[in-house]
């Protein structure tokens, strides 16, 4: 064993082999306890596995530290319910500290040629890409979800560092005459300034490096507040960033519970100039209420009610396969998660029962157990809203062909479960069910499909299949929407823009509009 300040490492020799802990001192016995269970429990890597992330203080101004009321965040494991580790809780003075930190450091990183601001962003990509193993089993630990969809998350998280690498170089402004002659038209795209940050647990890293890449790469400091379930994996890409080269005060890192304070002294602080939420509808409109006592620029990345359309003439394997990943990407906790299938009824009772079938055949287990497909949901909180939508559809009418159970087991399991038949007005279809529940409601006509999928106040994604690419696109044309998977499962891409319409959010994520949201636009009128 040896101690570093307050840091102790640790090597646990278990009867699964040697296990690596990395924690504070205060945190050992709890450490030691949970790299044992680990090591019985689960199958290793060769060699040691570091089962803590190294640093559990907030990330401000280049330096780890306490909060300064001494507060902690208990991470707990969805798979079992037990403590693995404590984060420092962030105070408002802390927050208002990493504001000034990310201040100080503004007007240097705005000068530093972007080539500079896209090698330490590629650096972190490159980063990641060696970690991903150990980036993935943090995220299982803290969030539950299987190892196959972490591993996945952090190849798509790395991938944001990547594109803004590249897209760094490319904040092109443009140079024209004015119509009547008189004058050049001179446009320039400036960073915004200091941005806070907020990210859900869902996709610890992948929402964090889709919001701090451009950010950095538009010469933006950053304020990252991520969500108190998961903030572990935040504070991993902290040290990365650092690592990588990001000067004190360029990316700071604030887990905190006391959201609301923070958020409100933040927003309030006029040194603050921009917003990027993800999260859900109800807490974005209170963030922008807040964002507009200072007019403070916002990008939003709302709730979703995803809708999945199968018309009749879609080839049925591809329509279930595709199903099968809109529906299980991520358990079903994600925005994009398909969350109503309505399906032509000539094929619906077809439909319904290869996709209950297929939902059948997935392993439910703790997220780094082999062959897992589907791990727990999130917390307790989490299951009991899943149920009580189960239970309400079926209260309804809907017909239970598979699951509509939690496992009887320590964890917040519930089984994969697809309903048959579920009434067009079953409440299950105005909520976001967050969880692995697919309800199937089959329709008559085409006008009657498009007009369900667009009866809710969202409009992040919706699916469509058919066998015809023109009615697909005047189909698509009609989804009320801001990305649609035409005869594809999976919209997300880096270099795609990500966002929605109506209350799905404000902006877009990711391509090169991701990166001009991070900058203004500055008109010179000059003549030469």
């Amino acid at each position: 064993m040896r101690s570093s300040g307050n840091w102790v490492r640790a090597k646990v020799v278990c009867d699964g082999g040697d296990v690596t802990i990395v924690a504070l001192a205060s945190m050992v016995p709890r450490a030691v306890a949970a790299a044992a269970e680990l090591s019985r429990d689960q199958t290793q890597t060769e060699g040691a596995r570091t089962v803590l992330t190294e640093n559990t203080g907030l990330f401000i101004g280049g330096t780890w530290r306490p909060a300064s009321d001494g507060g902690l965040i208990e991470v707990q494991d969805p798979a079992n319910g037990k403590i693995i580790a404590e984060v420092a809780s962030g105070t408002v003075d802390d927050a208002l500290a990493a504001v000034a930190a990310a201040q100080a450091a503004l007007p240097s990183w705005r000068q530093t040629p972007p080539r500079e601001r896209s090698e330490i962003l590629r650096r972190a990509f490159e980063l990641m890409t060696e970690r991903r193993e150990q980036l993935a089993e943090l995220i299982v630990r803290e969030n539950g979800k299987a190892l196959t969809d972490a591993r996945s998350e952090v190849v798509y998280a790395a991938e944001f560092f990547r594109w803004y690498a590249e897209e760094a170089v490319r904040a092109e402004g443009s140079v024209q005459t004015a119509p009547g002659g008189a004058n050049k038209i001179l446009v320039l795209r400036q960073a915004v300034g200091v941005a806070l940050l907020i990210t859900p647990w869902n996709f610890p890293a992948a929402m964090a490096t889709r919001k701090i890449g451009p950010a950095l790469a538009a010469g933006c400091t950053v304020i990252l507040k991520p969500a108190s379930d998961t903030p572990l994996t935040a504070l991993a890409l902290g040290a990365i960033l650092a690592e990588a080269g990001a000067p004190p005060g360029i990316v700071n890192v604030l887990p905190s519970r006391r959201s609301a304070a923070v958020g409100e002294a933040v927003l309030a602080d006029p040194r603050v100039r921009k917003l990027s939420f993800t999260g859900s509808t109800e807490v974005g409109r209170g963030l922008l209420a807040e964002a507009a006592k200072t007019v403070v620029n916002c990008s939003m990345e709302l709730g979703g009610n995803a809708p999945f359309v199968v018309l009749a003439d879609a080839d049925l394997d591809q329509a279930v396969a595709g199903a099968m990943v809109a529906k299980m990407r991520n358990g079903g906790e994600a925005c994009t998660s398909a969350n109503r299938f309505y399906v032509h009824a000539s094929i619906a009772g077809e439909f319904a029962a290869r996709f209950a079938t297929a939902m059948e055949k997935l392993t439910v287990g703790p997220g780094l157990e082999p062959g897992t497909d589907l791990g727990p949901l999130v917390n307790a909180a989490a299951l009991e809203k899943v149920s009580e939508l189960v239970e309400g559809a079926i209260g309804a009418g809907a017909r239970v062909l598979t699951g509509a159970r939690a496992l009887d087991r320590a964890g917040y399991f519930y089984l994969p479960t697809v309903l048959g038949d579920v009434p067009p007005d079953a409440p299950i279809l105005g909520e976001e069910i967050f969880g692995p529940v697919a309800p199937v409601v089959p329709f008559d006509t085409v006008d009657e499909a498009v007009a369900m999928a667009n009866d809710t106040e969202f409009g992040l994604v919706s699916y469509l299949y058919t066998g015809d690419l023109a009615t697909g696109l005047r189909v698509c044309e009609a989804l009320e929407a801001g990305m649609i998977g035409l005869n594809r499962p999976v919209v997300s891409d880096p270099a795609a823009p990500f966002g929605g319409v109506k209350q799905s959010g404000i902006g877009r994520e990711g391509g090169h509009d991701g990166l001009l949201e991070f900058t203004e636009t500055k008109y010179i009128a000059v003549q030469w």
